[in-house]
């Protein structure tokens, strides 16, 4: 199996460059795609945190982006990193310009259009960041996914690029001494997925937390024995509840979010064959 990290960079919602993408390696077997998806990029200071997470993991870049000046520190960026980089739509764009005679439209793709899905997509993000760390769980019942795990095991950043591609989302911390509300596990519309990670890794990452807020580095919250503990009480959990768990102890976000859409489509998948049959 060949790993290949794609980079996926549009100044709009880069559904097209997806499915090109998708398309793209479709064409290939034994191929395992990382797709890193990086949407309405349009400043060049968006450019340079994207070109940083590029760096450490270097691979194909496909990219939409009409604002003539950011596509071309994109270009120089990536010839400096040796990386290969294609504008997807340009061979299909240069074709309908030389036959309408007209040049394009130098501005973000008119695919932005406010649609039924960029509302969609617009509604999805305020619920997640209104339902985030366990707040207002009253409502889960209206999220498509909800995420449980210990502090610090990633459930606001997936739970964020999840919402960027549609998906209401809620995440709820799993807490030994606070005991997640009853109402987790009567929830029937949305998929309930359990987050872990290693107890090694989840010291590691919360004392760099601890760090970066100018706080003791050494407590009870990194405390191995402790951590262990922790992680073993949400694993119970996702057990006896039959939650499918997602491992995030060496996925990036990007790819713990495809495994949970995956999973969601599936489920959506068999409810509907369930109800056919």
């Amino acid at each position: 199996m060949t790993r290949l990290h794609l980079h996926l960079l549009s100044d709009s919602t880069g559904e097209t460059l997806e499915n090109i993408a998708k398309a793209g390696i479709a064409q290939f077997e034994n191929v395992e795609a990382i797709r890193h998806f990086w949407p309405m990029v349009r400043s060049e200071l968006h450019l340079n945190r994207i070109m940083e997470e590029i760096a450490m993991n270097p691979g194909l870049v496909l990219f939409t982006l009409a604002n003539s000046d950011l596509r071309r520190k994109l270009e120089n960026r990536c010839r400096a990193l040796g990386l290969p980089h294609v504008a997807a739509l340009d061979a299909v764009t240069d074709a309908m310009s030389n036959i309408l005679g007209q040049e394009t439209r130098n501005r973000p793709s008119r695919k932005h259009i406010l649609d039924e899905a960029y509302f969609a997509r617009i509604e999805a993000i305020q619920f997640t960041i209104a339902h985030d760390d366990g707040v207002a769980h009253e409502n889960w019942e209206e999220a498509d996914i909800v995420l449980a795990g210990v502090s610090r095991a990633s459930k606001t950043p997936t739970s964020i690029y999840l919402a960027n591609r549609g998906y209401k989302t809620a995440n709820i911390p799993l807490i030994m001494e606070s005991p997640p509300p009853e109402s987790l596990y009567r929830l029937k519309h949305p998929l309930v997925v359990g987050l872990t990670i290693s107890p090694e890794r989840l010291v590691q990452v919360r004392r760099n937390r601890l760090l970066s807020l100018n706080q003791a580095p050494e407590t009870n919250y990194v405390d191995i024995e402790r951590v262990q503990a922790e992680v073993a009480f949400a694993r119970r959990i996702f057990a006896d509840n039959g939650w499918p768990v997602i491992e995030m102890t060496r996925r990036s976000i990007e790819e713990a979010a495809a495994a949970i859409i995956n999973l969601f489509n599936e489920r959506v998948l068999n409810d509907a064959e369930a109800k056919a049959s």
